[in-house]
């Protein structure tokens, strides 16, 4: 197990491990306080509770929603934290409807105004999003959307939703301005320090942070848990990168052959959904796990339980 992380002094930020070691605790929600006012100036955090991450829908027919990271500050805004490795259809649907818990959940018995208090959705995004690419915003990192009229007029400021594409972010050490860009570049690069960077040299909470992400001040027991989850996450890509190959060759991957789409939306649409099956099934053949092929594929794990019978 030593060998996938001979070279690394600091966790990956990018496991689910890393991301809720940093972000996720209790005693170090400073770092999460600081990032958060980073990437939201205006939201003035003074402190966060940190809430339940599974969120119980009305009914038991309606699907249940399970965070990263859920939390509430000193005013009752809501903010949701979300790490996505890999890319996923519909991601922005799902944290649109991720959304929708903390907006419902306030409702209140018997005589309500309806005041609402803020919701903020964020994605911490380890790939490119291709929603962008066609509307002139290659090359951004932080992307924020809120709802506007049909004059570009923000109508209503407490509902938003921040996705942060970390591929995009390339800056090095010396061309960093904001507080923004010094948590990005830790979130990019943890991983590959070797020692704390000269920037960070009289930032506390980064000096924090960075010994807290340092392995060999863990226990034995946080180390083999954060070993065991980046073995994981590395064997799942692998099998599912070994599945597409394999779904290509019998020409199946994706359903974008011209013999399965014929030049037809609804035919590719209908290929691509094939093609994301078949890829399932492989994955499930190499015992993969459900939650993690539901993450690389985009399929729900009620489809892909489905298809194991």
């Amino acid at each position: 197990m030593e060998d996938i992380t001979v070279m690394a002094k600091y966790i990956d930020i990018f496991t689910d491990y890393g991301f809720k070691k940093i972000f996720g605790e209790e005693a170090n929600k400073n770092f999460l306080i600081d990032f958060l006012n980073a990437l939201l100036p205006d939201a003035h955090i003074k402190d966060l509770t940190f809430k339940n991450t599974e969120q119980l829908p009305e009914t038991p027919d309606e699907r249940k929603a399970v965070y990263d990271i859920y939390c509430e500050n000193e005013r009752g805004e809501k903010f949701i934290v979300e790490l996505q490795k890999a890319k996923q259809d519909y991601f922005i649907d799902r944290t649109i409807y991720y959304s929708t818990f903390p907006i419902s959940k306030q409702g209140e018995r018997g005589q309500w105004n309806f005041n609402l208090t803020a919701v903020y959705c964020i994605g911490l995004l380890d790939f490119k999003f291709s929603d962008y690419t066609d509307k002139g915003e290659v090359g951004e990192v932080v992307h924020t959307h809120t709802l506007k009229n049909q004059h570009n007029r923000q109508v209503y400021d407490k509902l938003t939703y921040i996705y942060l594409e970390m591929p995009n972010f390339t800056k090095r050490e010396q061309e960093l301005e904001t507080r923004l860009d010094k948590w990005l570049y830790f979130i990019k690069n943890l991983e590959d320090f070797q020692t704390i960077p000269e920037i960070f040299k009289n930032e506390v909470v980064f000096i924090e942070a960075i010994e807290k992400a340092e392995l060999s001040r863990m226990s034995p027991t946080d180390r083999a848990a954060y070993y065991s989850g980046l073995k994981a996450y590395r064997d799942s890509i692998n099998t599912f990168d070994t599945a597409i190959r394999e779904a290509r060759e019998e020409g199946l991957a994706l359903g974008i052959e011209e013999g399965k789409a014929e030049g037809k939306a609804q035919g590719k649409a209908e290929g691509i959904a094939e093609g994301k099956l078949e890829i399932a099934r492989k994955c499930l053949n190499r015992r993969m796990a459900i939650a993690d092929i539901a993450d690389l594929t985009g399929l729900t794990e009620e489809e892909i339980r489905g298809i194991a019978g």
